[in-house]
């Protein structure tokens, strides 16, 4: 008898704990979607990492490779494994549009960051104002052309456009608003270089054809990285100046070295982009309002100001723990 009691007490037991089980609120998964690997991308995952953490949530990290199809293979994966909503960097507003529309479809929230899609389809898009992007680093070469060279310089420009043709238009036509209001600045070469080593390529290219020139601005970290290497390379330091556009480790050393190539960058946010685009999926799910669309500013970092150079270093260290 007392052996059937004890038994009937540790069923129930059992059974109650069972059934508080089955009442715990699943944890909810969200897949963050980038398309390159770069220290911006990174620090976009970073941030994903830590809003993840903080909020409770899964965080099922894939990378498209700056492929289109497989952008598609992946958001399909996440729609099969009936993830609860997709965070993505897409490769286009128009083309990204439609695989992303089926997830939608399917109840998964979507969240864009880095680039708006020509959609409603995601609930929230967060990104860096590329068009400011632009003119604010074509502020400061427009400053330091008037500068040291009394309004007139020949400029060549590095864009995207193959790439990501919006994106790369934008910070390109913020650029141009800015130096184009010299009316001495005449802009000689515009080519398409987003990695390094393409734009070391090109750079020597352009540097061939254009001997006197006085400017390349790179419209992202890749083509600015590779433009001061060619610049290095062709023994023209000291005579032609680079400016660019994104931010990392390396471009703080540039602008640090005794080099003097490379003179202004504006940076992103990654790591806000990436925490504030999980954290809105969150609240999506939790039934909350969200801002459809966030632009985030960017900052410049300029070799005329060192301290917040190196005090960037430092936060970026302390962003990539």
């Amino acid at each position: 008898m007392h052996r059937n009691i004890v038994l009937s007490l540790l069923l129930l037991v059992a059974g109650l704990a069972l059934f508080s089980c089955s009442k715990q609120p699943s944890q909810k998964r969200i897949a963050g979607i980038v398309f390159q690997e770069d220290q911006f991308f990174r620090l976009v995952l970073f941030g994903m990492r830590d809003a993840a953490k903080k909020n409770g949530v899964e965080l099922l990290e894939a990378n498209s490779d700056n492929k289109p199809d497989k952008e598609v293979q992946l958001i399909n994966t996440y729609i099969a494994n009936k993830v609860d909503a997709i965070a993505i960097a897409p490769l286009s507003a128009k083309s990204s549009v439609s695989a992303l529309e089926r997830a939608r479809e399917k109840g998964i929230t979507v969240i864009t960051h880095n680039m708006t899609l020509e959609s409603d389809v995601a609930a929230a898009s967060i990104e860096s104002d590329q068009f400011d992007i632009g003119a604010s680093t074509g502020r400061a070469t427009r400053e330091y052309i008037e500068r040291k060279f009394g309004g007139k310089a020949k400029v060549a420009i590095l864009a995207f456009q193959s790439q990501l043709p919006e994106q790369s238009s934008l910070r390109t036509n913020g650029f141009k608003s800015e130096v184009t209001k010299l009316p001495g600045v005449t802009i000689v070469s515009e080519q398409d270089a987003w990695l390094a080593e393409q734009a070391v390529k090109k750079v020597g290219d352009i540097l061939t054809a254009n001997p006197d020139i006085h400017i390349i601005w790179a419209a992202n970290e890749g083509g600015t990285v590779g433009a001061v290497m060619a610049v290095k390379n062709a023994g023209k330091a000291g005579k032609i100046a680079v400016f660019g556009t994104d931010t990392s480790e390396q471009l703080a050393e540039f602008l640090l070295d005794d080099a003097n190539i490379l003179q202004a960058i504006t940076g992103q946010r990654p790591f806000e982009i990436g925490a504030m685009a999980i954290e809105s999926a969150v609240k999506v799910l939790k039934g909350e309002k969200v801002e459809k669309k966030v632009s985030l500013p960017g900052f410049l970092l300029t070799r005329e100001k060192p301290d917040e150079v190196k005090q960037f270093k430092e936060r970026l260290k302390e962003l990539s723990k």
